[in-house]
């Protein structure tokens, strides 16, 4: 079977034009794709995330949501890495570029900065965080929009760097004509996947799973390697790992207190 059979056979046999787009409302009725920020905060010590998670909790989240950036994600590791700093990560969904330019200037919400004075108007020789990482994925074609789950236990970010834009458009590619669909078979329930248009590590796709708990994940992911069509496709020419991903980070999450996803 040649490459471009299979493809065309693949396609056809997981329907996937129809099943695997999961756009939000917005997006399904401009054709848009939606815009997922991840933003990752490096606490100077456990104590601080308190503050951190009760400025996200009582200030941002509610200041976001006026602005229109609706389901703020707060996730912590599952298992803290000993004797690393704590780390939480934020996840915002913008339906457009404008949105994510209003969601960086909160300070311009005045009731923002009253309420949060207790994160805001820190001490310089008593910070909350180290640094605050941050970086914007856009939707692919396969799925341009996020898919809220219902609330689950136990949520997986991973991202795929690749060598080149070239290699990382193919690994895009992948998805789109068919690991997307082997994916929702297998139970790999996507929230969203993003090229990263701004950030570090790039050329990358960035994506977020979620699960019931541990076994879920696990059973789902037995089931995907399992699986012939992911068989077939993991070793088609210009689709196969050496080709086309040079690094993939793999990171466990748990949904904060906060949490709206």
């Amino acid at each position: 079977m040649t490459r471009s059979t299979f493809l065309k056979s693949t396609v056809a046999a997981s329907g996937i034009v129809g099943t695997c787009v999961l756009p939000t409302a917005e997006a399904a009725e401009n054709g848009s794709r939606e815009y997922v920020e991840i933003r990752r905060f490096t606490l100077k010590s456990a104590e601080k995330q308190a503050v951190l998670e009760a400025y996200l909790k009582d200030t941002a989240i509610p200041a976001l949501n006026r602005l229109g950036v609706s389901k703020v994600g707060v996730f912590l590791p599952e298992k803290p890495e000993a004797g690393a700093a704590p780390v939480v990560y934020v996840v915002l969904r913008h339906a457009s570029l404008e949105s994510f330019g209003k969601s960086t200037d909160l300070l311009a919400d005045g009731a923002v900065q009253q309420a949060g004075a207790a994160y805001l108007g820190v001490a310089a020789d008593a910070p909350v965080y180290e640094r605050v990482e941050s970086w914007l994925t856009k939707g692919i074609e396969g799925m341009p929009g996020v898919a809220l789950p219902a609330k689950s236990g136990l949520y997986q970010l991973r991202i795929y760097e690749s060598h080149s834009e070239k290699a990382a458009k193919k690994k895009i590619e992948m998805f789109n004509i068919g690991e997307l669909a082997i994916f929702k078979r297998c139970g790999l329930n996507a929230v969203f996947f993003g090229e990263t248009i701004v950030g570090p590590l790039m050329p990358n796709l960035t994506y977020m799973l979620a699960f019931s708990d541990t076994a879920a994940k696990d059973q789902a992911w037995n089931t995907f390697r399992a699986d012939p069509e992911w068989a077939r496709l993991k070793t088609t020419p210009g689709f196969t790992d050496k080709e086309i991903v040079s690094r993939i980070t793999n990171i466990l999450l748990v949904p904060a207190a906060c949490s709206q996803i």
